[in-house]
């Protein structure tokens, strides 16, 4: 069965970019435009394998959305991916205390992606 991947982000076009490039890539793909809505997607039932977000979004940004994801039963391990414009030592640092498992920042051709979930998603 083909792996899930939850993409948040609130450009839609990074949204349908990542997204076609993830399904020819064989992968499941399930879309939210920010953290809030992935939020209630995933107390909702969505089960992803990987989650990939972006960090600048409105509502609820995507730091906030790791911390959420980390503290709900059954999430502590699913591994987050964040994929976004923000550089800063900094904000890598923070999104790795909150529980982030790589940082990728933007742009990221689709086969340096499809790169890094391999390694973060063994046997995808």
């Amino acid at each position: 069965m083909p792996k899930l991947i939850f993409i948040v982000d609130d450009s839609s076009t990074m949204l349908m970019s990542v997204k076609g490039n993830l399904e020819m890539n064989g992968y499941q793909v399930a879309t939210a435009s920010d953290g809030q809505e992935a939020l209630d997607k995933l107390k909702g039932g969505l089960k992803p394998d990987l989650i990939i977000t972006d960090i600048n979004m409105p509502r609820m940004t995507g730091l906030e959305l790791i911390r959420h994801v980390k503290a709900l039963p059954g999430f502590r391990f699913t591994p987050i991916l964040t994929l976004t414009t923000e550089s800063q030592p900094e904000k890598r640092d923070e999104g790795k205390r909150l529980g982030a498992t790589g940082w990728l920042v933007k742009p990221v051709s689709g086969s340096d992606l499809v790169k890094v979930i391999k390694q973060v998603l063994p046997g995808s």
